[in-house]
């Protein structure tokens, strides 16, 4: 059987194991795309992200590391791996990671909101703003960013700021707006 129709039946059957949750199978396909080409992008991404899907994060950040040996423009991976280190608790790793991927594709909300979170985890608050801005801008309809802004605000004293976000929020998202209420003490301007 040529190598490229090996592959595709590979590739076949690790989507089927996937989808019916079989993660150890697939991974098994996916070391089979990568027998017959070890740089095989959609193998090595495929197994970074199933190993991180079992909680395996250390070996996930391996498969990443080695998916952008072979990719290195890859801005989805840098993201993947900045989420990892994150909840590795490297916060500086992460900052880097997210930034990797925010240089690669400025218009990566979530690469935005992980730099903000890490940052915010670092105390890095002031620093903090820039993305969570960036992040409200292309997910304006998002309340996650928005909550954390206006908590990032609130803490930096900024008590006006952080009144108007939660005024905006409370316009499309309520139960978050008065979560914020709670931890803030604010009271927002459309809520009963």
């Amino acid at each position: 059987m040529p190598n490229r129709i090996k592959r595709w039946f590979f590739d076949q059957m690790a989507a089927w194991c996937v989808l019916f949750r079989r993660r150890d199978m697939a991974l098994e396909y996916y070391g089979k795309m990568l027998e017959l080409d070890p740089g095989d992008t959609l193998a090595l991404a495929s197994i970074a992200f199933q190993t991180a899907q079992q909680g395996r994060k250390r070996e996930a950040l391996a498969a990443f590391d080695r998916l952008l040996a072979v990719q290195p423009r890859d801005a989805e991976a840098h993201f993947n791996r900045g989420f990892l280190l994150q909840e590795l608790n490297d916060r500086d790793g992460a900052v880097a990671a997210f930034e990797r991927a925010i240089a690669l594709n400025p218009d990566h909300d979530r690469a935005h909101y992980g730099l903000a979170l890490s940052l915010i985890s670092a105390r890095r608050l002031e620093e903090a703003l820039i993305p969570l801005r960036r992040n409200t801008k292309l997910q304006p309809m998002s309340p996650y960013g928005w909550y954390q802004l206006a908590r990032v605000q609130h803490e930096l004293g900024r008590t006006e700021e952080a009144q108007q976000v939660l005024d905006h929020l409370a316009r499309f998202e309520p139960k978050i707006a008065r979560q914020l209420e709670r931890e803030t003490g604010l009271s927002a301007s459309t809520l009963s």
